[in-house]
């Protein structure tokens, strides 16, 4: 029987203009052992942020990495929102779900803000799902996305 992950939580964070050694820093503070990458356009300006390169220095460091872009990248025509209830997207996101369930995961993209990145949807459909989802945005401070509760009768519509 394979270990399984009990508790639902899953991490995101971006790579922004951090260097290999802050990144991996930060996926050591919170215990991480996976970066799934959700780029659309799996490169960098910054040469360790290139997909072949963090493979390569993800896995010396002791990290799992695999590429999720085709599935959960962000850019997409109509919007990213309206890509969420594809059959492609819900697949990723299954994908996904199964491999945090195994391990600690963190969802990695480029932009360093949650609330301006794409993340932030995958996140809003984990939490659907039940699970915490920690943004990570450095070593020591973190945001959890209030997501709108669409049963409250109260009308409140703050995030």
């Amino acid at each position: 029987m394979k270990d399984v992950v009990l508790e639902k939580i899953i991490f995101t964070l971006g790579t922004s203009n951090r260097t290999f050694g802050e990144f991996v820093k930060l996926l050591q503070s919170y215990a991480l052992e996976m970066v799934v990458d959700v780029r659309s356009f799996p490169t960098s300006k910054f040469p360790h942020f290139k997909k072949e390169t963090l493979l390569q220095s993800l896995g010396e460091q002791g990290f799992g990495y695999y590429y999720l872009g085709r599935e959960l990248g962000g850019y997409r025509k109509g919007g990213y929102e309206a890509y969420t209830q594809t059959l492609e997207y819900l697949a990723g996101m299954e994908l996904l779900e199964r491999m945090a369930l195994r391990c600690r995961c963190a969802i990695v993209c480029a932009e360093r803000l949650p609330w301006r990145c794409h993340r932030r949807f995958i996140g809003r459909s984990f939490q659907e799902r039940g699970w915490k989802v920690v943004h990570i945005l450095d070593e020591e401070k973190t945001w959890e996305d209030k997501v709108i509760d669409v049963s409250a009768e109260n009308g409140d519509q703050s995030h």
